[in-house]
């Protein structure tokens, strides 16, 4: 089968690489990115040697980022007729792709955090010695982020179709909110 070359125009380009941008900001390794990226706006599924050779990086490193994305739930294998080579696309629903993106955070940062703060409270009354300053602001925290936690979880149950109309309503809601 002939390896069809990518190109990329200046647009793709530009979005490509903020995106890796965007991405180290938000604590993902900018290769990583760069690949959601292109998969995100390439019309089509692309190998890992199409990607290679687009971003200009080291197979190893698209493989490793693959592994990662698919990890998250953001890429897919796709099998192509007449090619043994797995290909790769990932979500076009934004509003999807965000809800894993949000869901997983939760499991990897959010989860971790309530658990230590939960240790840290049951270690800190079990104590003989009391930090009254430490134990309320570890209160706090805690408070907050089984708060956060819960109300994501009543979030994660509404349609996204929902979500896209709460979100055109824009300042409507927040009336709403005020007048309750």
């Amino acid at each position: 089968m002939s390896e069809t070359t990518i190109q990329l125009t200046p647009v793709q380009q530009k979005f490509i690489l903020h995106w890796g941008e965007m991405g180290t900001k938000w604590g993902i390794n900018r290769t990583v990115a760069q690949i959601h990226a292109l998969l995100y706006i390439w019309p089509e599924s692309i190998n890992a040697e199409q990607i290679t050779k687009v971003l200009s990086v080291a197979r190893s490193n698209v493989s490793t980022s693959i592994k990662e994305l698919q990890s998250w739930g953001l890429v897919k294998n796709v099998h192509v007729m007449g090619d043994r080579r797995d290909h790769f696309e990932t979500l076009e629903d934004v509003w999807e792709m965000f809800r894993i993106v949000m869901d997983e955070r939760k499991r990897r940062e959010v989860d971790p955090t309530l658990i230590l703060l939960r240790d840290c409270m049951e270690e800190q009354k079990k104590s003989g010695k009391r930090d009254k300053h430490t134990e309320g602001r570890l209160e706090a925290l805690q408070e907050f982020f089984e708060s956060a936690a819960d109300s994501y979880e009543r979030l994660r149950s509404v349609p996204t179709a929902t979500l896209r109309r709460i979100a055109k309503m824009g300042d409507k809601v927040l009336k709403l909110l005020k007048a309750a």
